[in-house]
């Protein structure tokens, strides 16, 4: 029988079994010894074997690795560090060792064994660890050795815990932002991002990731986080996260039921022209925010009102629109009268100084206020020109006399179309 008394704990409780293709399990072990009697008891050592393998029965597969410590308190006064290392050689095994080679345990006193970094061994079940100490009543007296046995408990590996909080720094971003997508989650899943028209694997240990300049979003984006274990069998989780825009860029946008929208603009500094929707229509800027143009093949509008129009190349001819009727320019914004060309002309009336053949050696009728004159052409001023008719009748021609002119000469007729030979009255003004 023991003279002090053994309790295990551990951090985790209980210790987890280490599981292939995940990060090792581990765990701190304390060995706590207290003396509950009402005697002192004096010790040397006390002595831990530990049970090492991949079995049920056993704490870890790596002694190696464990830490150990002590802390020795005494029921009133401070607690010290206590002496603990590996051994004895050959065994795997700590030893707690007394200052001095013996002290006494007083009774309420106690000491805390620390393994720390104890790696599980990969199959549940109990491990049992055997205590050995070196123990006597008295100060002077021999020592003998007493065991004990203390147990703990190895839990199947439970589930990786599923990764969480996936989110962007920022979810509303202009067009072509930088962003940062974060999550949490554990080392014992590889990560990859899916993104529209790419995907992205994670480097081991990394729990942020920014896509590259050219894959910025320009539009609302939806990224999925997607988490494999690399056990069997094989946990896989998926998170999203969605990153809106401000200003999307649309390759095609096909809308059934209309878009609200108070403007749109191009998306390059050229071409940033901008179409407001106001209360009468829409109105059309340039890049500098004034009034822009209209460039297209064919327009069909009920009616337009503008001041001019013009050719789209510079020193074209314009027509230009005043009260009452409409002018042709030379070209837009001059006020020097311009030609108008037509193939035809179905007019009510037409009011002119004078009218011309095509040429400028083409004879030319003005219109004097007592009727008209008929001019010669190559010259601007009026000379008299010639008239060339087959009949002239007078006043509207219905019961008038006529002349008809012919190679031989002239004839005159009767009125009322009877062909009859006509007489020819002249009066002599006296000189």
């Amino acid at each position: 029988m023991t003279l002090l008394t053994y309790t295990l704990i551990t951090d985790p409780a209980p210790l987890e079994a280490s599981a292939p293709g995940r990060s090792p399990s581990t765990g701190t072990v304390y060995l706590v010894v207290t003396n509950t009697g009402q005697q002192a008891a004096f010790w040397s050592t006390i002595k831990v074997e530990v049970p090492v393998g991949n079995g049920a029965g056993d704490l870890t597969s790596d002694f190696n690795k464990i830490k150990p410590k002590g802390e020795y308190g005494a029921r009133s006064g401070p607690r010290s560090p206590a002496n603990v290392q590996p051994g004895p050689q050959g065994s795997n095994a700590f030893q707690a060792t007394a200052p001095g080679g013996r002290a006494s345990f007083a009774p309420g006193d106690h000491m805390v064994l620390t393994l720390e970094n104890v790696t599980v061994a990969p199959t549940a079940g109990l491990a049992v660890l055997r205590v050995t100490e070196n123990t006597g009543r008295t100060k002077t007296g021999l020592l003998s050795n007493s065991f004990a046995a203390v147990a703990l408990v190895k839990t199947a590996p439970k589930e990786i815990p599923a990764p969480r909080n996936f989110r962007p720094d920022d979810t509303m971003v202009n067009a072509g932002t930088s962003i940062v997508l974060k999550w949490e989650g554990s080392d014992d899943f590889d990560y990859k991002i899916l993104f529209p028209g790419g995907q992205a694997a994670i480097t081991q240990g990394a729990y942020s990731w920014s896509p590259a300049a050219a894959d910025a979003p320009k539009r609302a984006t939806t990224y999925t986080l997607v988490a494999t274990s690399r056990t069997t069998p094989q946990q896989q989780h998926f998170l999203t996260a969605t990153v809106q825009v401000r200003n999307p860029v649309l390759e095609t946008l096909i809308a059934t039921t209309g878009i609200d929208t108070p403007w749109i603009q191009g998306t390059a500094n050229a071409t940033r022209g901008r179409v407001t929707f106001t209360g009468a229509g829409v109105a059309i800027s340039n890049g500098s925010g004034g009034q822009g143009t209209v460039t297209a093949d064919n327009a069909y509008f009920n009616t337009v009102y503008t001041p001019w129009i013009g050719g789209p190349n510079g020193g074209e001819g314009a027509v230009a629109f005043s009260q009452g009727g409409a002018t042709v320019r030379r070209a837009g914004g001059s006020q020097e009268r311009g030609t108008l060309f037509a193939d035809k002309a179905d007019l009510n009336g037409v009011n002119t100084r004078w009218v011309q053949g095509r040429s400028a050696d083409d004879g030319w009728i003005s219109f004097p206020h007592f009727g008209i004159q008929v001019s010669r052409g190559g010259t601007d001023s009026a000379q008299q020109g010639v008239v060339y008719t087959e009949n002239v009748y007078a006043k509207d021609g219905v019961g008038s006399g006529s002349i008809n002119l012919h190679d031989s000469g002239i004839t005159v007729y009767s009125p009322n179309g009877r062909n009859g030979i006509g007489s020819v009255t002249a009066r002599i003004d006296a000189q």
